[in-house]
């Protein structure tokens, strides 16, 4: 059965566009242009997805955000022609799965879309990364080291997951920054490697002789998978 998305966008020349394009992609995509008028369909009727423009004509795609988190934990990529990193801010904490600032190709929105599909299908506890005594919790943007909350901020959390989840694998800084997209982090080399080395000194050991976020010089970084020994 085709996957249900709902789009809200009051750009009728985008929308029309996406439209066809998401159709052709498999979806069935139906559309609403006021975001009084989306939150009535989603009160009623059941969507797997949610494309959401930010810039609506009566409720700002925030207030729409934050009103269908409360009801909901339907899937949600947003849309935006604001240059503001603050409105990504907000609409990551408020509850969006994702971000894409216009312009953009369809093909890049089509497969934020189904990686946001992806994740809003895990089954409970998927959000849950255990490495011995640490465990990373996706879901709540939570890391504990023995069971004791370890305090990151959202780029330095970003970083670990994106490291956690190729445990074993040597990321380069451009590869992280790749992974990090859609997240409030900046891009800049020397960022990753101070935001590591403040990662490092809130979950290892000794962060001077760290065992879980390794260096390959001239490579990258590394996450144990045995941190441990």
């Amino acid at each position: 059965m085709p996957r249900r998305i709902l789009l809200v966008e009051d750009d009728t020349r985008l929308a029309a566009m996406l439209l066809e394009y998401l159709g052709e992609a498999g979806f069935r995509v139906e559309s609403a242009v006021e975001g009084e008028r989306a939150l009535e369909r989603l009160a009623r009727e059941p969507f797997d997805a949610v494309v959401l423009d930010l810039g609506l004509p009566d409720v700002d795609g925030l207030e729409v955000c934050r009103r269908l988190r409360a009801q909901a934990d339907t899937p949600v990529l947003m849309l935006t022609a604001r240059g503001d990193a603050m409105d990504r801010v907000l609409g990551l904490e408020i509850g969006a799965d994702d971000y894409l600032p216009k312009p953009f190709e369809p093909r890049e929105l089509l497969a934020r879309l189904r990686a946001v599909l992806r994740r809003g299908a895990r089954p409970a506890n998927a959000g849950l990364l255990h490495f011995g005594r640490l465990e990373i919790d996706r879901d709540a943007h939570a890391v504990r080291l023995d069971g004791v909350e370890k305090p990151l901020t959202g780029h330095q959390f970003a970083l670990l997951v994106a490291l956690a989840e190729h445990a074993g694998r040597v990321l380069s800084r451009e590869v992280l920054m790749d992974l990090v997209k859609g997240t409030t982090f900046e891009p800049f080399d020397r960022s990753i490697d101070m935001h590591i080395s403040r990662i490092r000194a809130a979950i290892e050991d000794d962060p001077k002789a760290p065992r879980r976020i390794l260096t390959l010089r001239g490579a990258g970084y590394v996450f144990s998978k045995s941190q441990e020994s």
